[in-house]
């Protein structure tokens, strides 16, 4: 049954936003077997946040790529009326280990290992012309297109105010990330290794899967980029990380349990605890309302600045 699809069929399958396909061609060799391909190319726009003067393919990215690749294999499965909402609902044991760059082609191979009336579990490999760059599984779900049921009218303690612990400006200073891959607004408190920031989740932004009715969620693969930024600007406002970078290394586990709307507050609560050596791992919540949406175990290093 191997079948070749290009980006005429693969946006009439994967409703994300202009920009957010990230396939150019797809290989189906089997009802659980794909390969998928793109080229990276310096005139795309993330680049210039991730990061200026060294731009690397973001790791969330290969991730949003996977998981678009999973759900042109099994939509047909999962919601063949496509009335649901198909969401990347977990990821395990996920390594970066060679960066992906301008000029590269990534391959990924994947295969479904399992799947249900509302689940289906994958594993996959991404390489480039250097060898493996990453692996993962993880599982792709599907919900109800859920309405909005709460509009906030009043402000909250965490609502931009005069005693921020890092303005926009301050995070800057801090991190290597820039427009349009700057995702922490500011950071509202911390408390010894947890610390509290803040991205409000806008319409004009262009990381959301949007349905041709119009229904439209916060992707998951970006969520663990969202908590790490957070981590990663408490860890390295630290005395002892002067000089320093952070690594996004990987991620133990991740799990996405409800949808994000544009108009959404998301509150990140991240648990820093001091590195003892190169490699660190951090825990983030992610919450609006006071429900938590996702949760993410993440593996970073410290390193010298080149």
């Amino acid at each position: 049954m191997s079948q070749i699809l290009g980006v005429q069929e693969l946006r009439e399958i994967v409703p994300v936003r202009p920009g957010m396909h990230l396939l150019d061609k797809v290989l189906i060799e089997s009802e659980t077997k794909a390969w998928g391909m793109k080229g990276l190319s310096m005139g795309e726009n993330f680049f210039m946040g991730h990061f200026p003067n060294q731009p690397i393919f973001p790791g969330v990215l290969q991730l949003e790529a996977t998981a678009q690749l999973a759900e042109v294999l099994v939509w047909k499965k999962l919601d063949p009326e496509r009335k649901g909402d198909i969401f990347l609902k977990s990821l395990r044991r996920v390594k970066f280990r060679k960066p992906n760059l301008p000029g590269d082609r990534i391959l990924i191979e994947l295969e479904i290992t399992s799947i249900t009336d509302d689940t289906a579990e994958f594993t996959a490999n991404i390489s480039n012309s250097s060898g493996i760059a990453t692996n993962l599984s993880g599982s792709l779900g599907v919900r109800a297109r859920e309405k909005q049921t709460v509009f906030p009218m009043e402000f909250n303690e965490f609502d931009r105010g005069r005693n921020l612990a890092m303005d926009t400006d301050k995070i800057q200073s801090i991190l290597p990330h820039r427009y349009p891959f700057l995702f922490v607004d500011y950071v509202a408190k911390t408390d010894g290794s947890m610390v509290t920031g803040i991205k409000n989740c806008t319409e004009t932004e262009p990381i959301f899967r949007e349905y041709k009715d119009g229904y439209t969620v916060l992707l998951s693969s970006v969520q663990p980029e969202i908590t790490a930024q957070v981590g990663a600007v408490y860890s390295l406002s630290r005395p002892a990380a002067e000089g320093k970078i952070a690594l996004f290394m990987g991620i133990d586990s991740a799990d996405f349990t409800s949808p994000v709307y544009p108009g959404d507050q998301l509150l990140l609560e991240v648990d820093m605890p001091d590195i003892k050596s190169r490699f660190g791992k951090g825990e983030g919540h992610m919450l609006v309302n006071g429900k938590e949406v996702s949760r993410t175990v993440m593996m970073f290093a410290l390193v010298d600045k080149a």
